[in-house]
């Protein structure tokens, strides 16, 4: 039995971190119903990018949110579910007749799930925004990239993802175990923004205890240590180092040749002739023949993996982190993933609620 098994979940379709916390809660277990729009609506836009993988596991039922006859199905759904998630921006589902009051008067124990960029409140709630933006007002955005160029886009992985569907999934988590307890729901409200400053709390507290510069590439994590970078190697291809501990470090040395004497490791001042030493070496061989050379060591160094690349290394082969190319579920429970099925077909609306009102 997966660990989410009999927990009934409403998605109301939309992009980014609500689609991403409805794959986790169906990959986990969850029946998960992905009401997604009626093609009488107009599709959204991107509203199949990443299907393969972020729609997995759940049933696509197109409603018409504004259609008076799919209005009261889905709060027959409703009062068979156990969560609702969306992600539209603060207000647009108490406009529509689905906000949390109305939903939980049909369903007390009901935990309604919210993630939008700012939050539902605040200054910038009715802002639009992408991922970008909101990582940028969290002050990680800031600390990322190298010191002589713009703060570098780090994907859509830090707000949309971490900051924003994790945080969902948790905070629903969280909500259902009390209304186990207690009977009465929660109203999740996760902002990326907020998730996103959240994660960065270790740089705040250091920054906090004189230990973290606002200079970006000056800091142990941020590449302005010459131990914890990525280097170019001949090919082309990059080795990522990460030596932070004395030991490691020593392995790294010695696999390069250098006398520890040479480099100490936290001689600040002589960072910067060590990077340019570390790329002069590491632009020698290829990627693989460094990855091969520092295989069996405490150095910490390993090849950086395209996307077309990380499926096929062995390690990712043992774990089956991947099939067919795309990745599985995670995290692993009794050394397993727990499995995760492919998108099935479309069903309709009174199929759904038939189906709920008979296994209920």
């Amino acid at each position: 039995m997966q660990p989410l098994s009999g927990l009934r979940i409403l998605e109301f379709d939309g992009l980014g971190p609500v689609t991403f916390a409805g794959m986790m809660l169906a990959d986990l277990g969850a029946e998960v119903l992905r009401l997604s729009r009626a093609a009488s609506v107009g599709a959204g836009a991107f509203d199949e990018v990443g299907g393969a993988v972020l729609h997995r596991g759940r049933a696509s039922v197109p409603v018409d949110l504004k259609d008076a006859a799919d209005r009261d199905r889905i709060l027959a759904l409703v009062e068979k579910a156990d969560a609702v998630i969306e992600g539209f921006r603060p207000g647009v589902m108490e406009r529509l007749g689905y906000g949390p009051d109305v939903l939980q008067q049909r369903n007390p124990a009901l935990v309604f799930g919210r993630v939008t960029g700012w939050g539902q409140t605040g200054p910038l709630a009715q802002t639009v925004g992408h991922d970008l933006n909101y990582i940028g007002l969290s002050g990680l955005l800031h600390a990322m990239g190298p010191a002589d160029r713009p703060p570098a886009p780090p994907l859509n992985v830090v707000g949309d993802y971490g900051g924003g569907a994790m945080m969902l999934v948790v905070g629903v988590l969280a909500g259902l175990i009390e209304a186990r307890t207690t009977g009465r729901g929660r109203v999740v409200d996760a902002a990326m923004t907020d998730g996103a400053a959240l994660l960065g709390g270790l740089f705040q507290a250091l920054r906090g205890q004189g230990a973290w510069s606002d200079r970006r590439g000056a800091n142990l994590l941020d590449g302005g240590a010459p131990f914890y970078r990525c280097y170019r190697c001949r090919d082309g291809g990059f080795v990522a180092v990460a030596a932070l501990e004395p030991r490691f470090y020593a392995a790294l040395l010695h696999g390069l040749d250098i006398a520890p004497e040479a480099a100490p490791q936290y001689d600040f001042a002589g960072w910067p002739a060590l990077h340019a030493r570390l790329e002069q070496i590491f632009a020698q061989r290829d990627r693989d023949d460094w990855a091969a050379a520092f295989a069996d060591t405490e150095a910490c160094v390993t090849p950086v993996l395209s996307l077309s690349e990380a499926p096929d290394h062995p390690h990712n082969r043992a774990r089956a982190t991947f099939e067919d190319g795309l990745p599985t579920p995670a995290p692993r429970f009794d050394g397993a993933p727990v499995g995760a099925a492919a998108p099935p077909p479309s069903v309709t609306l009174s199929d759904a609620v038939q189906a709920w009102s008979y296994t209920g």
